[in-house]
């Protein structure tokens, strides 16, 4: 099954902060050779587990960020593993790794030295606070890349009396991740219409930075500081609340209500359907903004009649959303051009229409279970290629005698490393 980046060669040596960058190369058709200690790399001991049974085949974490990728066991620590490493590089397009600062360089596997057996490496290394500056040497998890990034202050209630929200799914880590693949991307375009290799220093406390919309923007050209809302955009100086709770008690974010005359219109009509407009007070309101030729929203602060039906729209959503469940409003919405959306558990978007209806839900495989689990699927689709799992995480050193026969190393030779713990 091909992909958009098929042909190229990886090798990916990663903790939990790069795995993310690998997987994503990966499931676009790249092949990802992974890079593990012989115990095997420490996110096979992350939970969840399958069953609740812990093993170095059982993590669902790991499972995650290593699809589609070919598994090798190699000591990097030792001369003869990083040896080794070196003949796996020189054949490779991209060398992906997110160790701790300098380590690689000390181990003289860094981008000068590996660049002299091949010109063409685009070599991506992935850390909290880059390679070079005076942080490069701090400690990190994703929680505080987040938190030292900015993001995780724009995430919350309303209530600043608590705390901020971290944001799920190791934002931290896949935001520096989705950088350093982006610059791969574009390094690969550069060598291939006539440049070179080169390397690419990904500073994921940066990169978290970048990612909170107007919110460092909001500082440098004015010190003003972003105050986090509930289901909508951090701002300066609150907006009226959007999150509403529906007929059925389930949750909608009401998004962006009407700004033009004709969404105006769109929402009475809808209303109308619903025989909820004899209800709502201030239908004039709406009437009136559907008429209005134009509404300028940058006049909402000195010009009452804009202020009211601008009002007037946030509160007849409100309404509406409190009028029926809550997928009748987000499915309703969305079919007259709303930007409103349902609060999902994240089991529940499985069974939404629109994924299923994209074929989300991939079944993937593991011949030595016995069985295929549903995982999560494709984000991108290509015009040419397939974004696709092609197969299961790979289990500890699975690849090393296909892998390391490509450079030679034949069967009783590799038994052989084997027995001095090089592999």
């Amino acid at each position: 099954m091909s992909g958009p980046l098929t042909g190229l060669r990886v090798i990916e040596l990663c903790d939990e902060k790069g795995a993310f960058a690998g997987k994503l190369l990966a499931d676009m058709g790249a092949d990802v050779v992974k890079i593990e200690p012989p115990g095997g790399d420490r996110t096979r001991t992350y939970g969840p587990f399958l069953e609740d049974k812990p093993g170095p085949e059982r993590s669902l974490y790991f499972w995650h960020y290593n699809t589609s990728k070919r598994g090798v066991t190699l000591d990097v620590e030792g001369e003869e593993g990083r040896a080794i490493l070196r003949r796996l590089l020189a054949g490779t397009d991209i060398f992906l790794e997110s160790m701790a600062p300098g380590i690689v360089g000390e181990a003289g596997l860094g981008y000068e030295a590996l660049r002299v057996a091949n010109p063409g490496l685009i070599m991506c290394s992935i850390a909290p606070f880059g390679q070079d500056g005076p942080r490069r040497d701090e400690l990190a998890t994703e929680m505080t890349i987040g938190a030292n990034g900015g993001f995780a202050w724009m995430n919350g209630y309303d209530d600043h009396s608590l705390p901020p929200v971290r944001g799920g799914g190791n934002q931290g880590y896949q935001t520096g991740c989705h950088f350093g693949v982006m610059s791969i991307l574009a390094a690969v375009l550069y060598r291939d219409t006539g440049g070179t290799g080169q390397y690419i220093d990904v500073n994921m406390n940066a990169a978290a930075n970048v990612t909170t919309e107007a919110g460092s923007y909001t500082w440098l050209v004015n010190q003003g500081t972003t105050q986090r809302q509930t289901g909508r955009h951090a701002g300066v100086t609150p907006s009226m609340p959007s999150q509403v709770r529906c007929a059925d008690g389930r949750y909608v974010n009401t998004g962006i209500p009407p700004r033009r005359p004709e969404e105006f219109g769109r929402l009475l009509d809808w209303m109308k359907t619903l025989g909820l407009s004899d209800d709502f007070p201030l239908v004039p309101l709406l009437e009136l903004g559907s008429r209005r030729e134009r509404i300028d929203l940058s006049r909402i602060a000195d010009d009452p009649e804009v202020r009211e039906i601008f009002g007037a729209g946030r509160q007849a959503f409100d309404f509406v959303a409190s009028s029926i469940p809550a997928y009748d409003f987000f499915s309703g919405g969305q079919q007259r051009g709303f930007q409103v959306g349902i609060v999902y558990a994240p089991e529940e978007v499985f069974s939404d229409p629109h994924f299923v209806a994209r074929g989300w839900a991939t079944e993937v495989a593991h011949p030595e279970l016995g069985r295929s689990f549903t995982y999560p699927g494709a984000p991108i689709a290509f015009g040419a290629g397939k974004w696709a799992i092609r197969r299961r995480a790979p289990l500890l050193g699975e690849d090393n005698a296909e892998v390391f026969a490509a450079i030679g190393i034949d069967v009783p030779e590799l038994e052989a490393l084997r027995t001095r713990g090089v592999v």
